[in-house]
């Protein structure tokens, strides 16, 4: 059966008898979570979603998902954070074959005024979140020898950054662990890709940047090749292309979405 295909299932069973493939989705009430949700629903996914909105369930169970929407899996920090999502995935369909986290803490400054105190943020946020995420799901998708994760870190990781030589940095190592990971099971059939974004328009980024000033963000266009930001919901559909079962010779790799800037 293809990815994409609806298949029956034993609804008289806690558990579902389904071919879907199920995908666990951190964070699906902020920047691409919901509109990558909303795609692998539509591609024959049922999910596993932290947070998501009450509209957005019923959305997604409208293309035919079964969604398990845990509360606080949003606001997921450590192993434990995250296998509390994953062990709500296993408890309804018994395996969950692609997961996707976002993470990160900007701090923005010269190195030369930076504290301790910023190191520690930048760190827990760019570096220990990720660690702990593939901590939880990475053995449950080496056991069944199956699976794709895909995190999301920033394009800011891939070259200096002037005002954020912190962020910068430990998003560059947050990168790293995760392809060092990749390499480290990708003879399970595990795949982990990185997607790193940068002049997103999204909220949070605009209001980082002053660019919720239209003469400031026409600044901010000037910076990026191809002069304009990048839209949330296409960032999904690349998303969703490295979980959704359809390309599985790729591993280990970083990709930047930045509009050519990296």
């Amino acid at each position: 059966k293809t990815a994409y295909e609806i298949v029956s299932r034993d609804w008289s069973s806690d558990v579902c008898s389904s071919d879907l493939r199920v995908a666990l989705v951190t964070t699906a009430n902020f920047y691409v979570g919901p509109d990558t949700a909303r795609i692998l629903a539509r591609r024959g996914h049922d999910l596993v979603v932290g947070d998501a909105d009450p509209d957005l369930v019923t959305e997604l169970e409208s293309y035919g998902a079964t969604v398990v929407n845990v509360d606080g899996g949003s606001r997921a920090r450590t192993e434990e954070d995250y296998a509390r999502l994953l062990a709500a995935g296993v408890e309804r369909f018994g395996q969950v074959h692609a997961a996707t986290m976002f993470s990160g803490r900007v701090v923005t400054g010269k190195f030369v005024d930076s504290t301790q105190d910023d190191l520690d943020t930048v760190y827990q946020g760019c570096v220990v979140q990720p660690y702990h995420f593939l901590k939880a799901v990475v053995p449950h998708m080496v056991e069944n020898k199956d699976g794709q994760i895909l995190v999301l870190t920033s394009a800011a990781g891939s070259r200096p950054v002037f005002g954020a030589p912190l962020y910068s940095s430990l998003r560059a190592a947050g990168t790293m662990l995760a392809r060092n990971v990749a390499e480290e099971v990708v003879r399970s059939n595990v795949q982990v890709n990185i997607l790193g974004t940068n002049f997103m328009d999204f909220p949070e980024f605009l209001r980082a940047t002053g660019g919720t000033d239209p003469e400031v963000r026409k600044l901010i266009e000037q910076q990026v090749p191809m002069r304009r930001l990048g839209g949330v919901e296409e960032c999904a559909y690349s998303c969703a292309s490295f979980l959704d079962g359809t390309s599985r010779f790729i591993t280990g790799q970083w990709m930047s979405y930045s509009g050519g800037w990296s």
